[in-house]
């Protein structure tokens, strides 16, 4: 009856979630890549360069780019597969992010005329609000070939973000768009920001 009443009851689980993601965000506000932070779980960053390495896309699109770890950790795997290019959006430039696979654009996701070339691969992890993503995913996932994913990260702590955030977007955005699933897969390591994000594009 214990678990019961913790589990149902909103104030309780409130307030767990927001030590939980209080107590996790210093666990990862320190990592870097290539000098530059960049706020991700280890965990997830396995998970990233393993799709990266298995669906070897030509275009990786990244709405979000914060610092620019995840951008040259990204490209940094490009390299090691010999091809493709990075397209990361932010609406706050934070200095240079220099490398050849890079094109660094300042400005609002929902604003930009984006054409990706061959395999395309899309990762959001912008403005969290349920609304923003939302709107992000009708933007991108058309543009996610067969085979690649749409990563929409911090779906673990959707109730941080205004309206049920990413979480509450993911579960609206799948009702009509069943030419995507979610991949357990690739939460195999359990600890995770992005539970019920790895989304597939199903060869349909």
């Amino acid at each position: 009856m214990k678990n019961k009443f913790l589990t149902s009851n909103p104030r309780v689980v409130s307030f767990v979630s927001n030590w939980f993601h209080h107590m996790i965000m210093r666990r990862v506000k320190h990592g870097k890549w290539l000098g530059k932070p960049i706020v991700k779980f280890p965990e997830d960053l396995m998970v990233l360069q393993e799709i990266i390495w298995e669906t070897r896309p030509d275009t990786i699109i990244e709405c979000g780019t914060k610092y620019g770890g995840s951008a040259l950790l990204m490209a940094s795997i490009l390299d090691q597969i010999s091809k493709g290019k990075i397209i990361t959006i932010d609406n706050k430039n934070r200095g240079e992010l220099k490398h050849p696979r890079i094109n660094y654009i300042t400005g609002n996701s929902l604003e930009q005329d984006i054409r990706p070339d061959g395999e395309t691969m899309v990762v959001l992890d912008s403005d969290h609000s349920y609304t923003h993503v939302l709107h992000e995913l009708e933007k991108y996932a058309p543009m996610v070939t067969k085979g690649q994913y749409l990563i929409v990260e911090d779906t673990t702590y959707s109730s941080q973000y205004e309206g049920g955030g990413p979480a509450k977007a993911v579960s609206e955005f799948l009702k009509n768009h069943k030419e995507f699933e979610i991949d357990r897969n690739r939460e195999k390591f359990l600890i995770t920001m992005n539970r019920g994000g790895y989304l597939k594009r199903l060869n349909i």
